[in-house]
């Protein structure tokens, strides 16, 4: 069973790739944030019996799962809202206002003492970071989803396939050709892995 000591810890070090994972899964910073305070606690009310070694693949399969319900309640809405709209009169149907968010601003700076001592590196690794995050941005959703969990998170095929719900093969073909997508996409702005 894991302590409180661990427990927090463990989200503490998970809470900033949850948040970018949800954020580029559902693109509005709010809402993120919403996924990423309802998997934790999910994660803390209903498996806090759970030893340490467990919490990693156990929280990625809650945030996942939070993200596509997300998208279910998403998909119902709209679908009350335009038959609702029809009933009303014709006016501006969405005023929420789009916030493109900057991912560099929550990125921590290295503790490197040389860091921002260099401009140019600073600039270019910035651009850098940009790039890479437009094009996971055009993955499809569950290629996306692969290559975070495999790459970024650093799980394996088995445990990437119980977070997905999905097979080792699947896993194993998402991530190809998320590989192959960004490596052409990256390609396509100058840039060679």
């Amino acid at each position: 069973m894991a302590t409180r000591s661990e427990f927090s810890d463990f989200l503490e070090k998970v809470e900033l790739r949850a948040f970018k994972q949800a954020l580029f899964a559902v693109r509005d910073e709010q809402d993120a944030l919403d996924i990423v305070q309802d998997s934790m606690m999910k994660l803390t009310s209903k498996y806090a019996d759970k030893p340490p070694d467990e919490l990693p693949p156990l929280f990625q399969r809650i945030l996942q799962n939070t993200i596509h319900d997300h998208y279910r309640r998403q998909k119902t809405r709209s679908l009350f809202s335009s038959l609702l709209s029809t009933f009303a009169p014709q006016r501006i149907q969405n005023e929420k206002e789009i916030y493109d968010y900057e991912f560099s601003e929550i990125l921590p700076s290295p503790s490197d003492q040389s860091y921002g001592k260099n401009p140019n590196l600073v600039l270019e690794q910035s651009q850098l970071i940009k790039i890479i995050e437009k094009a996971l941005e055009a993955l499809p959703a569950r290629q996306r989803e692969a290559f975070l969990l495999r790459y970024w998170e650093g799980m394996d095929v088995s445990e990437t396939s119980k977070v997905m719900g999905c097979s080792e093969g699947s896993v194993k073909t998402h991530c190809s050709r998320a590989t192959n997508t960004l490596a052409i996409l990256l390609k396509e702005k100058g840039i060679t892995l």
